[in-house]
């Protein structure tokens, strides 16, 4: 494990690459993401470097039945959570060009960064598990195909360990985009069965009022980092607390409209083939209550 150095409250963002992996599976073929194993450390199999027939999205409510298996896509479908590629690659299509600067504060299995190496856009991936950040360069370590290469030239892509509230290697108004899949409070545990005590997991927040307090921090940082006029888009959901429409989503849009960004799209984000869904069409039958399928899609611009 690398030494980790904290700022005030929030651990200072600190680099992971290759040397830092490879260390790691000495010791472990495996990371541990919820309670799901992960396998490490083999040169996968790639059987297709892009999507087949894909095509930009033109409305505000995406549907995307089968998740994207292209690259290492398929590797990370096994846990739940983390978001589809299709809609990282509509978000980096539309709102940035090659050479851009993509930021993804909550990169978990590195979904955002494997599609900005293969559309070549430069990146930077931050989370504040490190299994995440390692999972991640995992699913990086490919070769692009030279048709993917534009006068051999590959993006630049960094990873760190690090908390989404302190963006401090990051310059003010450096970033072109920013892609964040933040957790929905504690629906879904990231770091409840991983190997070392993670403060500041924000997914360990129970609380929806005190989730949005910290992610206000986070939408500071992010406007911060962001250039003016630029976009970014954060994917977040809603749940149910005793039969009741909690609404993280609007809760989460109001922070960041009160930080000063300015809302551009709201997409709607069908979900399909959710993990829970038989036990909870069951209780929604006994208690009376509808099942949530959607999530928003937030795009944001400075």
């Amino acid at each position: 494990m690398i030494e980790i150095e904290k700022i005030e409250n929030f651990i200072s963002m600190t680099k992971v690459d290759y040397n830092n992996y490879k260390e790691f599976l000495k010791n472990r073929n495996y990371v541990i993401v919820e309670n799901v194993k992960l396998e490490i450390g083999r040169n996968w199999k790639i059987k297709e470097f892009e999507p087949k027939h894909f095509e930009l999205e033109t409305t505000n409510v995406w549907s995307f039945p089968n998740r994207g298996k292209w690259a290492t896509h398929y590797l990370n479908s096994k846990y739940r959570g983390n978001w589809a590629p299709q809609v990282v690659r509509n978000l980096l299509i539309r709102y940035t060009k090659e050479g851009d600067w993509v930021l993804d504060p909550f990169v978990g299995s590195g979904t955002t960064l494997i599609e900005a190496k293969l559309l070549r856009r430069n990146a930077i991936g931050i989370d504040i598990n490190y299994e995440a950040v390692i999972l991640t360069l995992d699913r990086l370590n490919f070769d692009m195909p030279p048709n993917l290469l534009e006068n051999d030239k590959k993006p630049i892509i960094e990873v760190y360990v690090g908390d989404a509230r302190n963006l401090d290697k990051i310059e003010n108004e450096s970033i072109d985009f920013i892609a964040a899949h933040p957790p929905y409070v504690d629906i879904i545990g990231y770091s409840k069965n991983s190997n070392s005590k993670i403060d500041g997991d924000l997914s360990k927040i129970h609380s929806v009022e005190d989730f949005c307090i910290e992610m206000k921090k986070v939408a500071k940082e992010m406007y911060r980092v962001l250039k003016p006029h630029k976009f970014c888009a954060i994917l977040i959901g809603d749940t149910r607390r005793k039969k009741y429409h909690i609404p993280i989503s609007f809760k989460v849009l109001n922070v960041f409209l009160e930080v000063g960004f300015k809302l551009k799209e709201d997409i709607i984000k069908i979900q399909h083939r959710m993990k829970t869904t038989p036990l909870w069409v069951k209780r929604s039958k006994e208690l009376n209550f509808l099942l949530l399928q959607y999530e928003h899609l937030f795009v944001f611009e400075k």
